[in-house]
């Protein structure tokens, strides 16, 4: 009992620390840290102690994928078009592909940037904005990918 009553706080912490994520980098631009490292270990604590269709060796690894991922897209892009007003990929991006790394494994980090990267280019289709906040798409993706993940694969 105490089990799925922490197990549930966990996943409500989780799910808190997204969404506040998620708003200020669509408000602020910035991922406040404060609500990135709980949402990180939240996802280490999930996949090493509870059921979670993703194993601790495939989150590690695509922890390890995704923060290299974001390095080198935000390398590449700071080459293409230097000296740049805002830089095209910011640090708190980079960290939370890292722990979407974590949460979602090795699978679950493409799928989820395969649509958050779809999502983003529609919302910038459609607005024209110079700044596009990832945090919220990337999340939203990372949720269609777990549906994927548990009921699809």
């Amino acid at each position: 009992m105490i089990y799925y009553i922490f197990f549930s706080l966990v996943l409500v912490g989780a799910i808190f620390c997204a969404i506040r994520m998620a708003s200020a980098d669509f408000k602020r631009r910035i991922i406040p840290d404060v609500y990135l490292f709980p949402f990180l270990f939240a996802g280490l604590l999930t996949t090493t102690f509870f059921p979670w269709p993703v194993t601790i060796s495939d989150s590690v690894i695509g922890g390890a994928m995704g923060y290299c991922l974001g390095l080198i897209v935000g390398f590449i892009f700071d080459k293409i078009k230097p000296n740049q007003k805002y830089p095209p990929i910011g640090m708190g991006d980079i960290k939370l592909l890292g722990a979407g790394g974590i949460w979602f494994g090795t699978l679950g980090l493409s799928i989820a940037m395969i649509i958050s990267c779809i999502l983003a280019y529609i919302w910038n289709w459609k607005r024209k904005d110079k700044y596009i906040p990832f945090a919220p798409f990337f999340l939203i993706g990372g949720f269609l990918s777990l549906i994927i993940i548990q009921f699809l694969l």
